[in-house]
């Protein structure tokens, strides 16, 4: 008889029960998780290692990209501002390149960073308090 992980059990209820604008800071958090772990495997030459992880962020942010919302002005420009991370963290990845990888870093930390006051903002717009939770639909460009 298989017996159920508690933990993985409760990680997925964590994910299922985030607001739209929770799991896109997540995907950011992610993506410098990935980014992070990618240029320690590049300094210490562990080319798999580098590898598996920048496909990693990658992806992260091909999925970012896919599910914006384009019907807003600001969407499109976050969409070439992706684009901009992804050919960058291609480059690191082919060209074994750390400034690459450190421009695409310092732009998905100002993403996050913008995303949390994002959230915080709105969060206090709707309900007085602050703190990250709920949807970040004040920006209008909060992802499907």
């Amino acid at each position: 008889m298989a017996m159920n992980n508690p933990y993985a059990n409760y990680k997925q209820n964590a994910v299922q029960t985030k607001s739209p604008g929770e799991l896109t800071l997540m995907l950011y958090e992610g993506c410098l998780k990935f980014i992070k772990r990618a240029e320690k495997a590049l300094d210490e030459n562990k080319v798999e290692e580098k590898n598996t992880n920048l496909i990693k962020a990658q992806n992260i942010i091909r999925e970012l990209m896919v599910t914006l919302k384009m019907d807003v002005e600001v969407a499109q420009n976050m969409m070439q501002m992706y684009d901009f991370i992804l050919n960058r963290l291609v480059d690191a990845n082919t060209k074994n390149d750390k400034q690459a990888l450190k421009e695409a870093e310092e732009f998905v930390v100002q993403f996050r960073d913008t995303w949390k006051e994002v959230i915080k903002l709105d969060r206090q717009r709707r309900h007085g308090i602050s703190g990250v939770g709920q949807t970040a639909t004040a920006a209008g460009v909060t992802n499907r």
